[in-house]
């Protein structure tokens, strides 16, 4: 589903998770097979720089725990 095609009565949330604000439709994006909202596309691009954040040291774990370099 590309971000166009998200819809904001899809939304698993009516509040932005950063701000509290209502959701905007032009703030959605998929998470999880989930659509979910934020009050602004800054508050949508800060959850995907955490997310990536977050995967990026899973993966290095995983990495160090099995030996493997990365």
């Amino acid at each position: 589903m590309t971000p166009a095609a998200l819809r904001i009565e899809d939304a698993v949330n009516d509040a932005c998770p950063w701000s509290g604000r209502p959701v905007s439709a032009d703030a959605l994006t998929l998470y999880n097979g989930a659509v979910v909202g934020f009050c602004n596309p800054e508050c949508r691009d800060k959850f995907a720089r955490a997310v990536g954040a977050f995967e990026d040291a899973l993966q290095a774990r995983r990495a160090a725990s099995s030996g493997v370099a990365e």
